[in-house]
């Protein structure tokens, strides 16, 4: 008996022994994918996914009819192919098979079932039904009816062509669910029911949402193997930036999305590399962002300078950008040299010259005195709180050409509603594209779109403009559309309804155990093909 103790005790030293001299190099596999949102998920009703928390959510509960890649090509999804008629009004969508949902008991006694042509004509309808109230009903504006062809085969017809439409399909709003959630007693805040790679799992309001391995997922990666490799996804609620910081350094989470002015000197250098405290134990990743950052005007406002266009030229030339992302955003974003569509994005009109010219700005600020009398220009620029550093910076900047701005710092809604309703002679905004298509800037600007109606926030209104738009919608070929919509961003780029700061990245930092997390222009956070290590000390 002490002898085969002894043995035992001699194993246990050499595995130990073993452990320690492998050192660094071992690791051992984990499944938890843990990460933070600032404010508590709405709902996880794909109906209502129209924030970044509800998107990042539900993208891990449901798939869509088509999805995007990485260069935000459309692919297919629960869509294995689809045809498109000749005029562009209407699509034939024809479904992969063996594609399951989650387990739940509104199934009966067998728990699941395959997927079918009536989820999808369910799920879209339900988007237009008044009584579901969603946000995002505006998508299928322009479709006129779903037809079930047969089990995997639907036929869409459009009121008008509309090239986009593919693009917006992708968009979580057109997650697909099951027909058995029709019921009024189903609610999806508590019971979400898709066919995504991970399922619900539990939800403790404001502290922690778990999700967990979709084992029948239909997808595989080159290999063979089914997707997901985690085992689970749990999502914290901690509100304070600078928390979720220490908490990301201190490995309870696994990821650390964009740059807040709290923290980001002690991660990034002023050029935006990682300091070399951080280089060992974690990786940062950019792309470009679909977020164009800008300063708005409401040009039907009374006795606005920023009415004047050489009033508004001035500002346009008057302050440095590239020295404002250096020391506000850490060279995170690039500066806006050319029109409203980002530069990622095929329509973008680039300008070859800096923006930055005291010379120009001072020459249209004479423009303007001398044509208006007004010797003594200013402007009201209203912001939220989180860009208060941007628009200070901006301030300062036109000072020197004899511009004096004030910045009224107002609550984020507060903004959004007043922006809305034309009180505000200028604000800081952004636009993030709701699909990748530079249709969806260049409709900021269409006089038809006019708030509180639509987007055009600035009630900019130009006959040439909204000629060339409405023309856009009647072409295929997508070399002629990027003409029309270069020529479109150029008409504001000259007339400056808006001044472009930044053209936006999306940059994210996780610790070097992390692998296969891709990134997009989209911001999407995409978790199927992650895999996770720790190492073993």
């Amino acid at each position: 008996m002490k002898s085969a103790q002894f043995i035992v005790f001699s194993l246990i030293l050499l595995v130990l022994s073993f452990s320690c001299s492998q050192g660094e190099n071992k690791y051992a596999e984990t499944e938890v994918f843990r990460y933070n949102e600032h404010a508590n998920i709405s709902s996880l009703d794909p109906a209502f996914a129209k924030d970044q928390r509800n998107i990042w959510a539900c993208h891990q509960l449901y798939n869509t009819l088509v999805e995007l890649d990485e260069d935000l090509n459309i692919i297919p999804s629960l869509a294995e192919e689809w045809e498109v008629s000749e005029d562009g009004l209407t699509y034939d969508f024809y479904l992969r098979e063996e594609v399951y949902f989650h387990s739940h008991s509104i199934f009966g006694e067998e728990k699941t079932r395959e997927l079918n042509a009536a989820d999808v004509a369910y799920s879209l309808n339900r988007l237009k039904d008044p009584k579901v109230a969603s946000p995002g009903n505006w998508i299928l504006k322009n479709l006129a009816s779903i037809e079930v062809i047969d089990t995997f085969h639907l036929r869409f017809r459009l009121s008008k062509k509309f090239p986009p439409f593919l693009g917006i399909l992708s968009m979580k709003y057109a997650s697909i669910v099951p027909v058995e959630t029709a019921q009024e007693s189903f609610s999806f805040r508590e019971n979400p029911v898709g066919t995504g790679p991970f399922y619900f799992k539990r939800w403790i309001e404001n502290e922690k949402l778990v999700f967990r391995k979709n084992k029948t997922y239909w997808e595989k990666d080159e290999r063979g193997n089914r997707l997901p490799y985690l085992e689970s996804v749990a999502i914290t609620f901690l509100p304070d930036k600078q928390s979720e910081f220490m908490q990301f350094i201190q490995g309870e989470i696994d990821l650390l999305n964009g740059l807040h002015p709290s923290y980001k000197d002690e991660l990034l250098t002023l050029e935006g590399k990682l300091k070399p405290q951080f280089k060992s134990r974690f990786t940062k990743t950019k792309a470009p962002f679909l977020n164009t950052e800008y300063i708005g005007f409401y040009l039907p406002k009374e006795n606005s300078a920023a009415q004047n266009k050489n009033f508004r030229k001035a500002i346009h030339h008057g302050f440095n950008r590239k020295s404002m992302m250096k020391y506000l955003r850490n060279n995170i974003g690039v500066p806006a040299y050319g029109g409203m569509v980002p530069h990622s994005l095929p329509g973008h009109f680039s300008q070859e010259k800096e923006r930055y010219n005291l010379k120009k700005a001072k020459a249209y600020l004479e423009a303007y005195k001398k044509t208006t009398g007004d010797s003594n220009p200013s402007l009201h620029i209203a912001t939220n709180a989180s860009y208060v550093d941007l628009i200070e910076f901006i301030q300062q900047e036109l000072q020197k050409i004899g511009i004096q701005v004030q910045v009224d710092v107002v609550p984020a809604s507060t903004l959004l509603q007043q922006r809305s309703s034309g009180q505000l002679e200028a604000f800081r905004g952004s636009w993030i594209a709701d699909y990748p298509d530079a249709e969806n800037y260049l409709g900021l600007f269409y006089s038809q779109n006019f708030s509180p109606n639509g987007p055009n926030y600035t009630h900019f209104e130009n006959a040439e403009f909204d000629a060339l738009f409405e023309s856009t919608y009647k072409i295929n070929k997508p070399l002629e559309r990027k003409a029309l919509y270069e020529k479109l961003d150029s008409i504001i780029s000259e007339e400056l309804p808006v001044i472009p700061l930044f053209y936006d990245e999306v940059i994210r930092f996780t610790p070097k155990e992390v692998s296969g997390l891709p990134i997009n222009s989209l911001n999407l956070l995409e978790l199927r093909s992650v895999k996770k290590k720790i190492r073993v000390n």
